[in-house]
């Protein structure tokens, strides 16, 4: 599944052809993805203008001036193809690609973009069916039932020692475990998380309480752990995500931060710490994969 960095790439990719876009036509070719699509959907989009198009944790938000929200998920393997102005399979001017070999059965929302760049369309491609959209008033954006109980974005200085310490005081599960609750951290996953354990030096089995100070207090660790997920998100939304199996920018290019990959699927493979005489390991942890140094990583 797509974590942060791959969605905010996504995003970034969509905001030149969909901000300040009208959705002059929308064509649904199915009832439901992994949820039945709301009340009238295509009759609440077409008209409407694209202001903003945000992201919170692992989601899209393309704020209209209707005053409603489209929430969009990709799940496993949804994505987003982009044509402007050109001939499928053709590049054009802005950059956007239409890959000539995606399976047209499998395009299940197409926008048609009428927008200050000309006009483009957006194609939703989704085999597996685990992404979905909503929609709802930007006013119940907070009780979205998709978005109420998200954590804190790993983006900002917002997550420092002192915060971090305060959301894993009192657990007694693991400390990757405790990374991968949306409801700790909104938007990391499995990848990022083991290599920001990784990049601090801690153990991902060790209990996640351990990292706090005296009535949730910042520690040295929990300050280390803080600064580590911060910058490996934003390295990974730098270098355009990391494209394992799925996943492709929306011009169709790869993101290359796997090339960067210090733990996760090394497994074997000799530490990269400097003076770490360690080699990955792979375990699992509530049905997940876990790489981690055992020698340099307490």
């Amino acid at each position: 599944m797509p974590e942060l960095p791959e969605v905010e790439t996504v995003r970034r990719g969509l905001v030149p052809v969909m901000e300040d876009a009208r959705i002059a036509k929308l064509e649904r070719n199915r009832p439901d993805l992994r949820f039945p699509f709301p009340p009238r959907f295509k009759a609440r989009l077409e008209g409407s203008t694209i202001t903003a198009l945000a992201r919170r944790a692992k989601y899209l938000l393309a704020h209209l001036d209707s005053g409603e929200v489209l929430i969009m998920h990709l799940g496993m393997s949804g994505s987003f193809h982009v044509r402007a102005g050109a001939q499928t399979g053709e590049r054009v001017a802005d950059g956007a690609y239409y890959e000539r070999d995606r399976d047209p059965r499998h395009d299940h929302v197409v926008f048609h973009l009428d927008g200050p760049a000309g006009r483009a369309t957006v194609t939703y491609n989704d085999p597996r069916r685990f992404g979905f959209m909503d929609l709802a008033a930007v006013g119940d954006l907070p009780q979205n039932r998709f978005l109420r109980d998200l954590g804190v974005e790993p983006t900002g200085n917002e997550l420092d020692g002192v915060l971090l310490a305060g959301l894993l005081t009192g657990r007694h599960t693991s400390l990757k475990a405790a990374l991968l609750d949306q409801k700790t951290i909104a938007g990391l996953g499995n990848i990022y998380a083991c290599e920001a354990l990784w990049r601090a030096g801690l153990s991902p089995r060790r209990l996640a309480r351990s990292v706090a100070g005296k009535d949730g207090a910042g520690t040295e660790r929990s300050s280390r752990l803080a600064e580590a997920i911060r910058s490996v998100i934003a390295d990974a939304i730098e270098a355009g995500g990391s494209s394992l199996r799925d996943h492709r920018h929306t011009d169709g290019s790869l993101g290359y931060f796997q090339h960067e990959f210090a733990a996760y699927d090394r497994d074997g493979e000799p530490c990269r710490k400097p003076g770490c005489s360690g080699h990955i390991e792979r375990i699992v942890q509530s049905g997940r994969s876990t790489f981690f140094c055992p020698v340099c990583q307490r």
